[in-house]
């Protein structure tokens, strides 16, 4: 069946009697290390001599609205506006008062109540002077719920050229490239609409680097990206845009704010949370129980399906050869992988799946039953792509189990259908919302 319930805090299951519980375990504690609560206080500026506007967006945007709620002095006035992604407001907390407006908005393809928001969001900015602070709350997933059209564009362009961008294979810097352009609140915009406020971003990482720039598409920092980049994106993945974008985009008019621009003097930015810091807590949580833990890097990209092929190679050669990895280890890796959609037959069924059930079916292919290596590959912030699970197992069986159920690992890998596969073996991992986002994580165990 399907895993679900988290690890208790502090305990982890005993990697040789329970591996799958084992994995569970990093997992909840990677996740647990990025909560907004554990990294915000450091970071938050005394409240200013005006008043305190809070504005944000993306996935943690909930968690993060909370935890400054939380944190920010009681006497001292908070107010403003959140969006995070449906079914993403964590429970409040007994006794804490809310003080800023948190909705919801669709991701990873945006909606009107995304659009609303965002244009929500500009109204609130007027009439700020230079003795207001703007306390801006910035987490992936915040491209799509902060969805704001740019000249000549609707709604539903901006949800096709989304939905091409998210099935072309392009990466998160290229998608986000395109957006910054397109937009008429990313790429630093947001901030140009605060002046003469200064701002404070505090931001979770949940882009390769922990380019703020990139983070939501970086509504509130420089961009350096220009017209003519967004524009080799477009034709290098053939995706149409209205002409008179396309126009604009030639001709240089959608240019976003750019570094060294005064619009962002005096401006600060924090990283809340980051990939590396959940990996390292992972890694620390795998070394107490007695395992080599090695971190790859949290900035891996490409192709999800080949990623978990190179996975495989280090695992069999670490259980084969003893090198590069002495065993028992774990084998922690982060960043954002990308899944090109497959061409499919007009009557073939779509597939389902996100880049960590890809991964998977890349890792189990690979590894053809190895019987010392189990492994998870799941997105930090509980969901896959789009579906209701977070990620998925592959243990020694796993295809052995496949065949025995009727599921083929070539035809899922052909029609991008990981979530069928796996849901099949009762092998994926389901947590529903975590409430944090600092993207792909991956625990490989090697006996």
């Amino acid at each position: 069946m399907s895993e679900t319930s988290a690890s208790p805090p502090g305990s982890l299951p005993d990697f040789r009697t329970d591996p799958r519980g084992f994995l569970r375990g990093l997992f909840d504690v990677a996740v647990r290390s990025a909560q907004p609560l554990h990294g915000m206080r450091a970071w938050l500026p005394a409240p200013p001599r005006g008043r305190t506007l809070v504005l944000g967006g993306g996935k943690a945007g909930g968690a993060m609205a909370q935890a400054l709620e939380a944190l920010w002095p009681e006497d001292a006035p908070l107010s403003g506006l959140v969006v995070t992604r449906y079914g993403h407001i964590p429970p409040r907390p007994a006794g804490l008062a809310q003080r800023i407006e948190v909705v919801e908005a669709a991701h990873p393809v945006p909606d009107a109540a995304g659009e609303v928001a965002a244009q929500r969001l500009l109204e609130l900015t007027a009439g700020l002077t230079a003795d207001d602070l703007v306390l801006c709350l910035i987490s992936g997933g915040g491209s799509s719920l902060l969805t704001l059209p740019g000249e000549g564009l609707t709604l539903e362009d901006k949800q096709r050229i989304n939905r091409a961008l998210l099935e072309s294979g392009a990466d998160i810097g290229e998608m986000n490239c395109v957006r910054k352009h397109l937009s008429r609140i990313k790429g630093g915009r947001l901030a140009a609409a605060c002046a003469p406020a200064r701002v404070v971003t505090l931001t979770i990482s949940d882009v390769p680097g922990d380019d703020p720039s990139v983070i939501a598409s970086g509504p509130t920092v420089p961009d350096a990206s220009t017209c003519a980049d967004a524009l080799a994106i477009l034709v290098r993945y053939g995706i149409e845009v209205p002409e008179p974008t396309l126009r604009a985009l030639r001709e240089g008019a959608l240019e976003t704010p750019k570094p060294g621009d005064a619009v962002f003097e005096g401006h600060a930015v924090h990283l809340v949370a980051t990939p590396w810091q959940a990996l390292e807590a992972a890694a620390a949580a795998a070394r107490g129980a007695g395992l080599n833990a090695v971190i790859l890097s949290d900035e891996i990209e490409g192709e999800s399906r080949e990623v978990g092929k190179v996975h495989a190679a280090l695992a069999r050669s670490s259980v084969h050869r003893g090198q590069p990895f002495s065993t028992p280890c774990v084998i922690l890796s982060g960043g954002e992988t990308t899944v090109t959609v497959r061409p499919r037959a007009p009557d073939a069924p779509r597939g389902r799946g996100g880049r960590a059930g890809e991964f998977c079916l890349g890792l189990a292919k690979a590894l053809q039953g190895e019987p010392s290596v189990w492994a998870l590959a799941a997105d930090t912030d509980g969901i896959d792509g789009v579906e209701s699970n977070a990620g998925a197992f592959v243990v020694p069986d796993t295809l052995q189990r496949g065949h025995t159920v009727g599921a083929d690992i070539e035809d899922a890998l052909q029609r991008n259908d990981a979530w069928n596969y796996f849901a099949a073996l009762g092998d994926l991992l389901v947590t529903g919302p975590t409430h944090t986002n600092v993207n792909d994580f991956r625990a490989i165990l090697v006996l």
